[in-house]
Formats: structure tokens, C-alpha cells, sequence
């Protein structure tokens, strides 16, 4: 990570051991990482830094989840300046169309990434800028999609979530609607949120180990 943030990220008790209960088997139990900070004003921060490494990654497919529509505009502030990200919000005020557009251009981001991860290899100078930019929808819960509606998952590589669900049925929606079988999740947390973590970790079964510096190694 660039700048002063990655100054601040902080090491978190290591994982208790997962409970009985656990997520459905379609994940990979080892694909849960958190990365935190000990103070909310780096988060920000620490996410672009975060975004401006794995956006790297032609083509790579990301949803971030917030809690709220003000956390989502800050979020969309922040990352626009980010030339590598091709940002999509997701509002719930979008017209059916748009909102269709958006999840149509996302989903064909994700089957090209799934099918070919090398289709545009970073040393390739002669792919385009558009193209080799990785795809990021942010979403709030309340506009995730609506498998249950007919919409289909958005099979992304990597998840974010910029709040950390206290609950295990909301990390759970997230990942069944959002995530890719083989996917990742980065849990953004504040030192102050370590026992919100261990709790999800105790109730859903899942072992939410320290992210690497490298976010390459786990992409």
C-alpha cells in the first residue's frame, strides 16, 4: 500500500477457532480476510490505497457493500479519481433500465474475468485503457440483487465490505448475491470493531484471517 495509511493499519487478535455452525459449502471457508485501521479517518484512506493496487488486475470484478446511501456517495468521491477502476454505483433510485445496464455490464466483466484471467496481461500495451480497467459496482444492502426476483448473482472476484456486517445473515446475502464460488472477501474494520469480527466469525464458522500487505498474493 502507497501513502500514510497503510502507517496505520493494526493487528487484530488472531481468529478464534470457527463455531459448529457454518456458511454454505459454495464457499471456500479460506477466503476471508480483514484488513483494519485504528482510526475511522484512515479508512477512507486505506481503501483507496487497497483499490489502486488490485485495480492492477485488468478486468478484475470487485462489489463493495456499504451501510448507507452517504457512505456510498463518499465512497464513489473518494475512488473516481482511481483511472484503473471503472466505477458503477448502484442507487435505489435508479430507472429499472439503468439498473439493468449497470448489473448487464458487470456480469459480462465477471464472465470475462472467470473465463480468461489473462485475456488483457498487464505487460499487453497494445489492450485497451477501458478494457483492461477493473469493474467495481458499490451497492447498498438494500439494492443488492434480487436472486429471489430472478436476478442473477454478480459472481465478483472480490467483495469489500466497507462496514462489517454484525449480523451472519447480512455477510451472508452479500456474499451469495455478489461473490463469485471462488472469490474473495475483504472486511474493512476500525481497532474499535475487533469483538463485532470475532463475533461473526464465532457465529457463521469462518476463520476472517489478516490480509496480506501484498494484496496481490491473495487476487
Amino acid at each position: 500500500m502507497r501513502g500514510t495509511a497503510a502507517d496505520h493499519l493494526e493487528l487484530l487478535p488472531s481468529p478464534s477457532p470457527p463455531s459448529s455452525s457454518s456458511f454454505s459449502s459454495h464457499f471456500s471457508p479460506g477466503r476471508h480476510y480483514y484488513v483494519a485501521v485504528d482510526r475511522l479517518q484512515f479508512k477512507m484512506e486505506t481503501l483507496v490505497d487497497l483499490l489502486g493496487v488490485a485495480g492492477r488486475r485488468p478486468s478484475l470484478p470487485i462489489v463493495l457493500c456499504c451501510s448507507s446511501r452517504d457512505e456510498l456517495d463518499a465512497v464513489c468521491a473518494a475512488v473516481s479519481n482511481l483511472s484503473s477502476i471503472s466505477l458503477s454505483p448502484l442507487y435505489s433510485d435508479l430507472a429499472e433500465n439503468e439498473r439493468a445496464m449497470v448489473l448487464e455490464k458487470f456480469r459480462h466483466c465477471s464472465a470475462q474475468w472467470n473465463q480468461n484471467t489473462s485475456l488483457f496481461p498487464e505487460d499487453d500495451l497494445e489492450s485497451s485503457t477501458e478494457a483492461r480497467k477493473s469493474c467495481m459496482i458499490v451497492v447498498t444492502d438494500a439494492c443488492l440483487p434480487l436472486v429471489t426476483a430472478g436476478e442473477a448473482p454478480l459472481l465478483a472476484r472480490v467483495l469489500i465490505n466497507y462496514e462489517l456486517p454484525t449480523k451472519k445473515e447480512t455477510y451472508l446475502r452479500r456474499m451469495s448475491t455478489c461473490l463469485a464460488a471462488d472469490g474473495i472477501v475483504i472486511n474493512m474494520v476500525v481497532g474499535g470493531e475487533v469483538v463485532a469480527l470475532k463475533g461473526l466469525e464465532e457465529n457463521s464458522g469462518l476463520i476472517i484471517a489478516e490480509m496480506p500487505i501484498n494484496i496481490s498474493e491473495i487476487l
